[in-house]
C-alpha cells in the first residue's frame, strides 16, 4: 500500500522477476503468492522449492519447516502495513491520520486480487492460540488496536480504548468485505462508520 491506498506490494512480482534474488528472498516471494492465493495448507514444501528456483537443501539452509516460512511470509505482511500506516499516524493530525488508514485499507480491498488479510486466512488454517502463527497474528492485530488507541487519545476521545476495538472490528470487516462483496459501495460506508466512531464521546 502507498498512501495514496494502492498495494505496491513487491512479494506480488512475477516469479520471472525473482531468479536474480537471494535464494531465501525468493522463497519468501514465492510462499507469499503462493499461500495468498492458495492458501498454506494446500502448499507443500516441493512445490514451493520448484518455484522459488532452490533445491531442498537450500530450502532447509534458510527454513527449518514450512511454518518458519509462513512467519517469514507473515513478517514482510507486518512490515508492509506498518510502513503504510506509521507514517500517517505521526505525519498527520490524528483524525486525518485515521481516515486516511481506512482509505488505504477500503482502496486496497478494492484491488484486483484481493484475497482477504493475509493474517487472517493465516489464522484460520492454524487452530491452536499457541502456534507461533496464530501468536504473530495476534501481536499484528494488537499493533493495529495500540495504533488506533493512541490516535484517538491524541485525538481527546472519552474512551479511546474502547473506539480502538470497534476500529479493529471495522478493519476487520473491511478486509473480509473486500473479498466477499468487492463492492466500491462499501467504501463511503466503511468511512462514514469510522468517522461516528471516532468523533464520538
Amino acid at each position: 500500500m502507498s498512501i495514496t491506498g494502492r498495494i505496491t506490494d513487491p512479494m506480488h512480482e512475477k516469479a520471472d522477476a525473482d531468479r536474480a534474488r537471494p535464494p531465501r528472498e525468493r522463497l519468501v516471494l514465492a510462499a507469499s503468492r503462493l499461500f495468498y492465493y492458495e492458501g498454506v495448507r494446500a502448499i507443500g514444501v516441493e512445490r514451493l522449492i520448484a518455484e522459488a528456483g532452490v533445491t531442498k537443501a537450500t530450502f532447509y539452509r534458510h527454513f527449518a519447516s514450512k511454518d518458519d516460512l509462513v512467519l517469514a511470509y507473515l513478517q514482510t505482511k507486518e512490515t508492509y502495513y506498518r510502513a503504510v500506516a506509521e507514517p500517517l499516524a505521526v505525519g498527520h493530525p490524528p483524525a486525518e491520520a485515521i481516515d486516511l488508514i481506512f482509505e488505504a485499507i477500503s482502496r486496497h480491498a478494492l484491488e484486483r486480487g484481493f484475497r482477504g488479510s493475509p493474517f487472517m486466512n493465516a489464522a484460520a488454517e492454524y487452530p491452536d492460540a499457541d502456534h507461533p502463527v496464530r501468536r504473530l497474528v495476534a501481536s499484528h492485530r494488537a499493533w493495529i488496536r495500540e495504533l488506533f488507541e493512541d490516535l484517538l487519545t491524541r485525538l481527546g476521545h472519552a474512551e479511546p480504548r474502547s473506539a480502538a476495538g470497534a476500529l479493529l472490528m471495522l478493519y476487520d470487516g473491511a478486509m473480509a468485505a473486500g473479498y466477499l462483496d468487492a463492492s466500491a459501495d462499501a467504501h463511503k460506508t466503511l468511512l462514514d462508520a469510522v468517522r461516528l466512531i471516532r468523533s464520538s464521546s
